[in-house]
């Protein structure tokens, strides 16, 4: 798939920090691929952090993903610091 305008927003922004939140059922992997969020140039900055679900239609799973540039229509992100990867109980 790709990136889904409607499923980015802010959750909280302070001191030229942006807390987002996207939700999809791409893998994490698809994710932070560069370029997966080149149409939100205009938002992301680098610094700037990515809660996420992934893999929403399947077995989801969700982390953390750090912007690690974004500048003149490009953007990339980190690989995903995944939270709830396993529960023993």
């Amino acid at each position: 798939m790709a990136y889904a305008k409607e499923n980015l927003s802010v959750l909280a922004y302070a001191n030229g920090f942006t807390l987002w939140h996207y939700t999809t059922p791409d893998e994490a992997a698809a994710v932070d691929t560069a370029g997966y969020f080149d149409d939100a140039a205009g938002m992301l900055h680098a610094g700037d952090m990515v809660l996420a679900n992934t893999e929403t239609g399947g077995s989801a799973k969700a982390g953390l993903f750090l912007v690690a540039s974004a500048s003149a229509g490009s953007v990339d992100l980190s690989d995903m610091l995944r939270v709830g990867a396993s529960d023993s109980d």
